[in-house]
């Protein structure tokens, strides 16, 4: 084993059981706390893929994301109010499609601002309203990640064994069309035991989960359409052997408002 990857895997695992800790053995407000923290921390990254370098202007960037999730956490205080931050977020990723779809190569420090700000924000509104629904909140936040990490490595081997056809290659040339679809099968055992597990209509569940799921490649493509406007091969280097917050969290971004979304729409979630 490389020292790489054996670097790698510590660092998950004390990743894992610090998510653990904080999601059942202490109460939701530690959850907000850890949440915020990698949202800011997101946001530092953030603010140098987009040229910043001094450090006062950084910061300043850090606190409009700071003052935009405080805004959007009492916009979102209605069921209202979140459904429509919600849908505002889905709307946001199928523009970053279109960006990654129709012009990778076109970008502007505004732009990558404005994208790290749109991910960044929906994303702590809806982890957090997932830790604080009623009785099952850290499960669900749970499940999200879970469905996350399994489609992303479903899809790592899928290409790394099958890939052939280049899914953008402008943006990320080692992803293929091959290891989509194998990321979307491995979500589906996950679905189907989420669905048993919270007792929720499986077909609708499934369907849900493999929206997630797309979401959560277009969150991870977008990062990798701003790293290549910075010119950089990752966000940052926070996390020893993974890169920076950014890196392990762009997937995540786009994946947790829609499932969120999509739960309160079927009604699961009040």
């Amino acid at each position: 084993m490389s020292d790489s990857l054996r670097q790698r895997i510590l660092t998950a695992t004390v990743l894992i059981v610090v998510l653990l800790a904080v999601l059942f053995a202490l109460p939701p407000a530690a959850m907000l706390v850890l949440l915020s923290a990698i949202v800011l921390f997101g946001a530092w990254e953030c603010s140098a893929l987009f040229g910043l370098r001094h450090a006062a202007l950084r910061l300043t960037y850090v606190v409009l994301v700071a003052a935009a999730v405080a805004l959007a956490w009492r916009f979102a205080g209605s069921r209202a109010g979140l459904e429509q931050l919600l849908s505002a977020a889905v709307l946001w990723w199928l523009i970053a499609l279109a960006w990654i779809v129709l012009a990778p190569r076109r970008a502007s420090r505004p732009a990558v601002a404005l994208a790290g700000l749109c991910a960044l924000v929906p994303a702590w509104i809806a982890l957090a309203r997932l830790r604080l629904a009623e009785a099952r909140g850290a499960e669900w936040v749970l499940f999200c990640l879970v469905l996350v990490w399994v489609a992303d490595t479903g899809a790592y081997f899928a290409g790394r064994r099958f890939g052939r056809r280049r899914l953008a290659p402008s943006v990320s040339p080692g992803k293929t069309w091959e290891g989509v679809l194998g990321g979307l099968l491995a979500c589906i055992p996950v679905a189907v035991a989420g669905g048993f597990w919270f007792s929720v209509p499986l077909g609708s569940f499934l369907v849900l989960c493999l929206a997630t799921v797309v979401a959560s490649i277009v969150g991870d493509l977008t990062e990798s359409l701003l790293k290549r406007f910075a010119g950089v091969k990752d966000s940052g280097t926070l996390v020893p052997g993974h890169g920076g917050v950014m890196d392990r969290i762009d997937s995540l971004t786009a994946a947790a408002p829609v499932l969120l979304l999509g739960l309160t729409f079927l009604g699961v979630l009040p």
